[in-house]
This record gives C-alpha cells, structure tokens and sequence, in this order.
C-alpha cells in the first residue's frame, strides 16, 4: 500500500532543511605566530617520485586548531593547490597520536584538537608527486627535481602568512646541485638548513635541483647578484656559449633601463632543460620556475619559439610580485582571490616579455614581429566567442576552469587577457607615442608605476583607477574611456589599433613564417586554422576546430580522426597541396574521409581559398614605431 500525503499533511510533516553549516575557519590576522614551525623535507625517493615531510608546530596551548594546505597560490590565480596529492598525514603530541579532523566545507583544512600540556605538534605526511601526466605534472624525474614548499606544509588558520616563520630544510640525493631564492644557514652532506623565513616568502622560493646543475652569473660584480640556475637532463645540455651568456645578462640590463628599479635583494632564474619534467612557467618576487626545451642552448638558431619566457616571468618581479592588483593580495593562501586586473597584471607582462625578449636578443625584432601576428589573428580571426565574451570576463578563468582543456576555445574563450591584453597595451604604447609625437611612451608609465620606491620588497597594490592615474601622469587622455572599450566590447575583431599606429597591418599569405613553422614543430602539428579552420595533431587527430569556420560547418569536432584527403592517406603536405589546388577557379569541394570511434564517414568541405598563415606587412606612411618599440635601449 501507498500513502500519499496531502498538501496539508505534507506541511505538517516538515519540508527538508539545511543541515548547519560548520563553523567558519578563523580569519587571518596581522599578529605574529608565536614560536617558529620546522620543516623538513626528505626529496631523496626517486623510485617512488615521493616528498616525505616532517613538520614541528608549536602551539599556544590546549583546544581546537586548524590546519591549512595551501589552496590559493599566487601565480596561478586561482584555488588549485594539489590537495589531492597530500597524503598519509599523521600528527602526534608528546608521542600520542592526535586525531584530525577534515573540514566538510573547506576540505584543504583539518582539525585538531592540542592535548593540555603540550607544546609543539609532529606531523608526518607525503606528497606524492604525480607518476605520469595523466595524473598531473611530472615534478620528479630520475634526474632533476621541482619542490614547491606550498605542496609539502600545514599551516595555522588565523595569521597573515607574513606573520608565520619557518624555519627549513631539504635532503636531496647525494651531489645534486639546486637553485633557490632562499638562503642557505648550513649544509651537513646532502641536506641543506635554509635561513628563516615568513611562510609567504618560504611558499615564493621553489627550487630546482638535479644531477646536472650549472649556475651563471647574470650580472657580475653587482651589488644585487643575479643568477641562471640550470638543471637538464643530460650534462651536455648544460653548455652555453659566450654569446647565449651574453643575450640573457642583456635581459637583466634592459630589464633595468625600462623599470629603473629592483624590489628584491637577489634574484634566482630556475631554468629546466627538459622533456620529462613538466612544463611551467611561473613567477615569484625573486625567482622564477621555467621549463624549456632540452637543446635551448645547443639547438639555439632552431630552439627560439617561446624564448620570450625568461623575459615574461622576470618582469613579473615587478609588475605582479611588486605592483599586484589590490583584489588578488591575499592574506593567506586560502583567502580566495579575485583576478579583475588579470590584464595588467598577465597582459601588460605578456607585452613586456616580448619586448624585453627582442630588446636583449632573445628573439629577433623579425621573430617578434611574426609571433605578434599570429596573436593578432588568432585574436582577430579567431574568436568567435567575443560576441557573446568579453575579455574581462576570461579574467576569471583561472577559478572557472582551472586551465583545463576546452572543446571550442574560439567560442568558449580561455585565459585571453594575456595575449589579448598584450594587444591592448601595445595599443596604449603606440597611442601614447603617437599623442606625444615621439617623446613618450609606455617606458615611462613603467618606470612611473612599477619602478616606484626601488629596494622595497614589501608589495604595493594597485586599482584600475590606479592605472588611469598613471597613464594620464605620461598623457592626458580619457584612458579609462580606452581600457573599459577594450576590455568590455564585443568587437567586431581584437584591438588592433597597436599595429597600425605601429606602421604595420595584419595580413594572410600562402607562407607560413618561420615562427609559424616553429610553432607546428613544438607542438607536433600542421595549423589549417584560417583555411580549413582545424589543426591536425600527431597521427591525424583534430587537435581543434574554429567555431564557425568550414571544418566546423561540415560537422568535425575536435578528436576527429582525420583519415584521407581526396581518397588519399592523410598526409599534412599533401593536405597543403589540395588546398592550393583548391584555389583553382572551379575546383571541387575537398573531400575528407574522417573517423569518430567506430563510425567513418565522408564530409565534402567547399573551400577554395587557399593556403593563408598571418604575416605583419609594413605601412609605407606610417612611422615604424613597433620597430622602435621592440628595439634594444643604450
């Protein structure tokens, strides 16, 4: 039998309710941790690719306390700190075992409860690194290793992070070198006892290290040392030649000449040469964590594409480390962030980077010009979704989608305030030029809002109105007119204004630049994305379709196994040569045979506009400022 209660017997009997949330984790406070936490860390398992961890709290007294992973990690902007991977925490008090406890909300925190008549808490716990890609990004290999401090710690809720001392060390396997911006207190064989520091700057000072190891100096005889660390996979990688040397000191000089400052006391470049650790690029105040490809220096004519890296990620010391947008500080980091000024902060150092890259000669003027092309393109060409998009909004995809692969990123949209914001500012330096007939430039809001107060390491924040403020101080001008167009407009097309006021303008040919080629190299595959509107990967596989374009039209997705062109196997060249074919007058449709698991079918494509690859061409009467931009500073 069923019993079905009425409308009035329903009420009575009570609607759900929320079950009680638990109660909120102290907010951090600008008080001082009393005591200074120890930690140790054993990196010496390469079998297993394990950090073995040992942490010393003191603590104040009996009672509840809450323990912090590090969720929220200044760089990557968003809360993804590996929490999946901490692993086999146990805590013991005056060698009792004490219970924790995980927050149902908050999950990267754990409750304990100190035992009266203690004075200090032992944790023991592991990171275990990832074993294959699959699974995250590869920071053990049998020859090099990355230890981020944030992965390996527990910290107490309720304090600033620069409130908290820590006092650290590190075993590494035996005759391993590193690279840190931490300073070493001692060395007893193969582990190394750092100097104390607050946790914020512990969590800032990553290390490379590994069994080939070279460090250069990048600025010699200066009084604030700067540092090339190197780690490779095999020692031969490790060779440089004067003039490599040469182009990376010109870096740190260039650097100075644009921001006529320094906010650290020394700084650290952390270089992997490397095809088996994983792929990063990412800044703090005084280093920087990099990954390149294996024969960055021995293949160094071929090796250029992405070589704007170094330049890109140093800038960040100061505009990011130094200068940080007000709504991205953040006490702790489990404080959420809020990433409004991405723009500034990723998009005005993806500008820099290129230029401090053709500046010090770590790309080619000519380089630079084409790899600015294919952002223009892809940004012009190739972004669908700006109609429904704003490029403010993508400020939020370091929360939204943690940079996780998308199907249709022309449509959906990704992280594009960096290279769209790249476009902006090159549109505020030649706007700034051309106002100023040459006398200014976005050198001097550069030097004006990052170069302020030069030794001081302690961040100053920033606002939008901030930014106007200084823009209007090189220029008068309604520059928060021009950046709110920009950044909340739907187009048609990207701000490519820059190239104009530059003396040059997008165009398409049948020619793919050297950059371009570079590109493909890298990634293993032949771009068609503005003629038939995909790239092709390894074996065939669509590795991405533009939304509304001609693959798109015909119904082919990304993943698509593309099998035969014409009723021929596919084979990228020969693709090239049907499409030029195609350009014929009263050529047929190109027909593809394509794959989608078990299923093949056939899809008729009527294109017959040729091969087309984005080129920047020069405008006879219009000044070559970006040629003045891009060039070295005496």
């Amino acid at each position: 039998m069923t019993l079905v209660l009425g409308s009035a017997a329903a009420q009575e009997a009570g609607a759900p309710q929320a079950a009680a949330m638990p109660p909120e984790i102290a907010a951090p406070r600008d008080l001082p941790y009393p005591g200074t936490i120890r930690l140790s860390v054993d990196a010496t398992d390469l079998d297993h690719r394990i950090f073995r961890a040992h942490e010393t709290i003191p603590v104040a007294g009996p009672g509840p306390l809450t323990l912090l992973y590090p969720q929220w990690l200044p760089g990557e902007h968003g809360p993804n700190g590996p929490i999946d991977q901490f692993a086999g925490l146990t805590v013991h008090a005056g060698g009792q075992a004490v219970e924790w406890k995980r927050d149902t909300v908050e999950i990267s925190a754990f409750h304990v409860t100190v035992p009266a008549g203690v004075q200090q808490l032992d944790l023991d716990f592991q990171f275990v690194t990832p074993v294959e890609g699959k699974v995250g990004r590869i920071v053990v290999t049998p020859n090099m290793l990355n230890l981020e401090w944030n992965t390996v710690m527990l910290y107490p809720a309720g304090y600033f992070a620069s409130r908290i001392t820590v006092d650290a060390d590190l075993k590494l396997p035996e005759s391993w070198g590193f690279g840190t911006a931490l300073e070493t207190a001692a060395t007893d064989r193969n582990v190394t006892r750092f100097k104390p520091v607050s946790l914020d700057t512990l969590v800032d000072s990553p290390i490379f290290a590994g069994r080939y190891f070279k460090q250069l100096d990048l600025d010699p005889g200066a009084a604030v040392p700067v540092h090339l660390n190197l780690v490779a996979d095999k020692a031969a990688l490790l060779e440089v030649k004067p003039e490599q040397l040469a182009i990376h000191r010109a870096l740190v000089q260039q650097a100075y000449k644009l921001y006529g400052s320094r906010h650290y006391d020394h700084y650290d470049f952390l270089l992997a040469l490397t095809d088996n650790l994983g792929g990063i690029g990412l800044e703090h105040h005084r280093s920087s964590e990099n990954s390149v490809v294996p024969k960055y220096f021995t293949d160094w004519e071929a090796s250029f594409v992405g070589r704007d890296l170094l330049a890109h990620e140093y800038t960040h010391s100061w505009n990011g480390k130094f200068r940080r947008p007000a709504d991205l500080w953040i006490p702790n980091f489990n404080v959420p962030m809020r990433d409004s000024l991405l723009w500034v902060y990723e998009g005005q150092t993806q500008y820099w980077g290129y230029v401090l890259a053709a500046r010090s000669g770590l790309l080619t003027i000519q380089q630079v010009l084409d790899a600015l092309a294919a952002v223009a393109a892809a940004y012009n060409d190739n972004r669908a979704g700006r109609a429904w998009r704003a490029m403010q909004d993508t400020t939020n995809d370091p929360i939204i989608a943690n940079r996780a692969p998308l199907s249709w990123p022309s449509w959906q949209r990704s992280e594009d305030y960096y290279s769209e914001g790249q476009l902006i500012w090159l549109d505020a330096d030649t706007l700034i030029r051309e106002q100023t007939k040459g006398t200014k430039s976005l050198d001097d809001f550069a030097r004006a809002f990052f170069g302020i107060a030069d030794g001081r390491f302690t961040p100053v924040t920033y606002t939008f109105d901030d930014i106007v403020q200084a823009l209007n101080g090189v220029t008068p001008y309604d520059w928060a007119g021009f950046l709110r167009s920009r950044l909340d407009g739907h187009g048609p097309g990207a701000p490519l204004d820059g190239f104009r006021r530059g003396g040059y303008q997008l165009v398409y040919t049948d020619t793919a630049s050297e950059y371009s080629k570079g590109v493909e190299k890298l990634r293993k595959g032949t771009d068609f994305t503005y003629s038939l509107g995909l790239t092709v990967g390894k074996e065939g596989a669509l590795t991405a379709v533009a939304w509304d374009g001609p693959a798109f039209k015909a119904g082919l997705i990304p993943g698509t196994q593309l099998v035969a062109v014409n009723g021929t196997a596919y084979d990228a060249d020969d693709l090239k040569d049907v499409l030029k074919a195609a350009a014929s007058p009263g050529a047929a449709p190109i027909e593809l045979l394509v794959k989608n698991g078990d299923r093949y079918r056939t899809v008729s494509i009527d294109y017959h506009g040729g091969l087309r690859y984005p080129h920047l061409e020069r405008i006879a009467d219009v000044p070559s400022r970006l040629d003045d931009i891009l060039t070295a500073r005496k």
